[in-house]
């Protein structure tokens, strides 16, 4: 099923729901030079209370130094963003071996599509993390859409997958990269693993390049990482910009918005009609998805580096505020059963509203506290 690209790629940014912003600059003197993901400082949101209010009022920036900086982005960079996406090639890859291994003799069934859909699993959990680097080569080539077409409102993938395996049955990973972001990536190997009981030679032929091809554009994105990231970061240019600091926490923001909006929200239609599905609907592992996102957050804004820097200033109180709702948040998509559909309602709202407040946190508190700007984007709103 070759696809038109041009087509295909409208198609796939139209789901996908893509992001347009830019952020105004921090402040006289730096220059925010930011990614196409962020733009203009946001308005105080229509529900804002108060209180919200008056605590916006009081918060003093504090002030980090270009050496502090430079020394956290760095950080960032090496400790953070490089070994997410060095996790989700590795597992892609561990999934491609596996595959290999047992789709030497077709049908693959019983045990060994069961080790296949657990190490599917890991790999989506692994991406899953890596996927808050809203920024960079992942999306700057659209790469993002090929790993990871999300949220597939129209179902494209179940069709799209099937229709493609059945015009060809021997596909090869050079023959995959030329079709379109439906049929590609973590989805379309979710939907050939958990779709069917039992996986004859035209779907491992399926599994073998789709692992091999994901492989593939995951270590390219590390390794550009790994040659620029002093150029994605800005790590060179602290002495005259927070340009690294607004990709970077304005990154984090996206994330959960974009979550809370395509992953939760519209989904379970808490606040509206239901629209689209949940990550990992196939598999029904959606709880597992949303962990990961939410393990990221919590390892990323309870990081002690950064958390070293917000102590500089003796009344300020955001760490301890996102580390307490990070952690209840954490507790509470424990008790909820692996998947999200099936909870209870008032559970489900439950998660909604912690990463509201989460959100709130990071957009009044912490960003304002860094001395950045919140940036813009289409699922935001708390």
């Amino acid at each position: 099923m070759k696809i038109n690209p041009a087509l295909a790629m409208a198609l796939s940014a139209l789901s996908a729901g893509l992001l347009i912003s830019c952020v105004k600059p921090a402040d006289e003197n730096k220059t925010a030079e930011v990614d196409s993901q962020t733009v203009a400082q946001d308005g105080a949101a229509s529900n804002s209370t108060a209180a919200d209010s008056a605590n916006d009022e009081q918060i003093v920036a504090i002030d980090i130094s270009a050496e502090t900086e430079k020394t956290y982005l760095t950080h960032v960079a090496e400790d953070i963003v490089i070994p997410a996406y060095a996790d989700a090639a590795k597992q892609s890859g561990l999934l491609h071996d596996l595959a290999q291994k047992h789709c030497q003799q077709a049908p693959v069934s019983s045990d060994e599509l069961q080790a296949l859909r657990a190490q599917w699993l890991v790999l989506a959990q692994a991406w899953a993390s890596a996927e808050m680097i809203n920024f960079g080569p992942a999306t700057a080539s659209m790469s993002n859409l090929y790993i990871n077409y999300y949220p597939d409102e129209r179902g494209l993938v179940h069709s799209g997958v099937a229709d493609l395996i059945a015009a060809n049955p021997t596909l090869t990973a050079e023959q995959l990269t030329g079709e379109s972001a439906i049929v590609q990536g973590i989805p379309g190997l979710e939907e050939a693993l958990f779709a069917n009981d039992s996986l004859n030679a035209a779907q491992c032929a399926y599994v073998v390049s789709a692992s091999s091809a994901l492989s593939a554009r995951l270590k390219d994105i590390e390794s550009n990482w790994q040659q620029n990231a002093t150029t994605l970061l800005a790590i060179d240019k602290t002495a005259d910009s927070d340009q690294g600091l607004n990709q970077w926490f304005n990154a984090l923001l996206s994330l959960i918005e974009t979550m809370k909006t395509n992953a939760i929200d519209e989904p379970l239609g808490l606040t509206g009609k239901a629209k689209g599905h949940l990550p990992a609907a196939t598999a029904g592992q959606s709880r597992a998805i949303i962990n990961a996102k939410l393990a990221t957050l919590n390892k990323t804004l309870t990081d002690p580096v950064l958390t070293a820097i917000l102590g500089s200033n003796d009344e300020n109180a955001i760490a301890a505020s996102l580390s307490s709702e990070l952690a209840d948040t954490t507790t509470l998509l424990a008790q909820m059963p692996e998947d999200l559909a099936t909870a209870d309602k008032a559970k489900q709202q439950e998660l909604f509203d912690h990463f509201t407040t989460i959100t709130r946190l990071l957009k009044r508190q912490l960003i304002p506290t860094l001395g950045i700007r919140v940036g813009f984007n289409s699922n935001d709103g708390d």
